[in-house]
């Protein structure tokens, strides 16, 4: 009998990022989306290029049902993007929406503690471990993983909020806290709002397109988003 050909990397990581999907979606409580609210628009899928955000009316236009609503918040230490983000999941989860968030830590970190079972087998040598159970799943993998793969293992979330990573093509909210936070708008690639602390509302003028909040005002961001969700679920970078 010949043995079948061997499976490439790129299948193994396809059917890897699959496997952890799974265990994801069974993670999530057995709640599903509000289909009156949240649900994924049907029809043809439109794609945007980087620029502005649409219209209302083009938002809801057309979208596809299989990727989630994707934002990055990004500023510099201390700008508040960690407290806008856990201000902003609960007034998408009013829409019904469902919210995931990826965040990029720049030094190494540990949620695994020691003596627990799981610890002990990756200090054997595990590549990766999961525990689940009724209520949730934790995946780890000694491994780093890209933005691309993590928001495609959520993909079945409304929305990925993606705290940092500010070099990837995503679509930005800036966060602006003094004035060394200005290089970051400048620079920032497909940034599509700036959120400024108070002190910075009067130093400064945005470029045309580019939606303007106050850090404080979490609700109108919200709303930004909520109006938006097509565009930000069709980007295309």
């Amino acid at each position: 009998m010949k043995r079948g050909k061997k499976r490439s990397q790129t299948d193994l990581d396809f059917a890897r990022l699959n496997i952890g999907n799974s265990w994801l979606e069974r993670g999530r409580n057995g709640k599903g989306k509000n289909s009156h609210t949240c649900s994924r628009n049907s029809g043809r899928t439109s794609r945007y290029r980087a620029g502005s955000p649409q219209t209302e009316e083009e938002s809801t236009g057309g979208g596809s049902k299989s990727q989630p609503a994707v934002c990055q918040i990004v500023g510099y230490k201390n700008s508040g993007k960690t407290t806008l983000i856990c201000d902003l999941i609960p007034l998408l989860q009013r829409h019904g929406c469902t919210v995931a968030v990826i965040k990029h830590d720049a030094h190494d970190y540990d949620m695994d503690h020691p003596g627990t079972d799981t610890w002990q087998q990756r200090q054997a040598g595990a590549s990766a471990i999961a525990i689940t159970s009724g209520r949730k799943t934790s995946v780890i993998e000694e491994r780093s993983s890209s933005l691309a793969e993590l928001i495609l293992a959520f993909s079945s979330y409304d929305y990925v909020l993606v705290e940092g990573f500010k070099h990837e093509a995503y679509p930005k909210i800036v966060l602006v806290h003094n004035e060394e936070d200005l290089s970051l708008l400048k620079n920032a690639q497909n940034k599509v709002a700036a959120a400024l602390w108070e002190e910075m509302k009067d130093k400064m003028r945005i470029e045309p397109g580019i939606r303007q909040f106050s850090i404080n005002d979490s609700a109108a961001i919200a709303d930004f988003l909520w109006q938006q969700r097509t565009y930000f679920q069709n980007f295309n970078i």
